[in-house]
């Protein structure tokens, strides 16, 4: 098994992230999960730009990278909440393209409860404007982070279309009913895959082997992660921190990684960097709830320090 390949003068490099972007209604303080036939009332509502994508776009931005976002927005009235959110975290959202006109709102309802959480998801449309080679050198991003499997089992061109741009890519799995063995030969065919440990057991009982990208990243959230790379795992353990709101954390992880990761840093450091946003993630409610604490510590050289070691 090669090991990854990472682009030249990554230490600066820009991030494509490509994958649908929801506007998220997260649901918070919920006593229980809802069941047939009986209603529960929530403490607190949410609404957030949301989709791995997105989140990880954020995160890279709140660190101090480079990060745009291709996605088709949200229908109308959601569109306007998410693209404020989404310049105000810094992410160009320059090859972000409206929705089709009538189409129904693309939204996910999150409901976090017990430390973890469940979506209800409404899916429309393309995930993503066309993309090709020189839209994504125009970009001026030297690797392409893709949210989502299903989007990449969606638009499989865009492989193609970033190498020839020159970029690295990186792929979150997400979890996909529709998972099947299958999706080896693109998990195969990108440089870095980032399932959580739910999404690696699903494919491992498939047949996809564990290590079937060059480096694959577990993520066991409060637990930590693992990488796999040439025939050989790291584990880090994860940070004890009070959990409000699981949603997008692995997303935010993705960020920290692969911040760490483009700047050349060794896997451990990688992992302690991811473990870090994963950590700031879960303590506030939404995907992008911990930016701010991720942005402060960025902002400082200890800060630097605890997030790349």
């Amino acid at each position: 098994m090669s090991e990854t390949r990472r682009p030249p003068g990554s230490a600066g490099a820009g991030v494509l992230c490509i994958g649908r972007l929801y506007c998220d209604l997260v649901f918070t303080g919920v006593p229980r999960m809802p069941t047939l036939g009986t209603e529960v009332f929530a403490e607190a509502l949410g609404l957030h730009a949301g989709g791995g994508a997105y989140i990880s776009a954020a995160t890279f931005a709140a660190l101090g990278r480079r990060a745009a976002l291709a996605a088709t927005l949200p229908a109308a009235p959601f569109d306007a909440v998410v693209t404020r959110e989404a310049r105000g975290a810094g992410v160009d959202l320059a090859l972000c393209r409206p929705g089709v006109p009538g189409a129904e709102p693309q939204i996910t309802v999150a409901i976090a409860h017990g430390g973890d959480r469940a979506f209800l998801t409404r899916a429309t449309g393309p995930a993503l404007p066309p993309l090709d080679a020189a839209a994504m050198a125009a970009s001026g991003a030297a690797h392409l982070h893709i949210g989502e499997l299903r989007t990449l089992k969606e638009s499989p061109g865009v492989l193609d279309a970033a190498r020839a741009a020159g970029m690295t890519v990186s792929l979150d799995c997400s979890w996909d009913d529709a998972l099947s063995a299958r999706d080896a030969a693109l998990i195969a065919a990108v440089d870095v895959f980032l399932p959580n440990e739910e999404e690696a057991a699903r494919l491992a009982e498939l047949g996809v082997a564990a290590g079937a990208a060059p480096l694959t990243v577990v993520k066991r959230g409060a637990a930590g992660a693992d990488a796999l790379t040439g025939g050989r795992r790291l584990t880090v353990p994860g940070l004890a921190v009070p959990v409000a709101d699981t949603t997008g954390a692995g997303d935010a992880f993705n960020g920290g990684f692969l911040d760490s990761w483009l700047a050349g840093r060794a896997l451990d450091d990688c992992l302690r960097a991811g473990n870090a946003c994963g950590a700031a993630s879960v303590q506030a409610a939404g995907g992008t709830g911990g930016l701010g604490a991720i942005r402060a510590a960025a902002g400082s050289a200890a800060g630097r320090s605890r997030i790349a070691n």
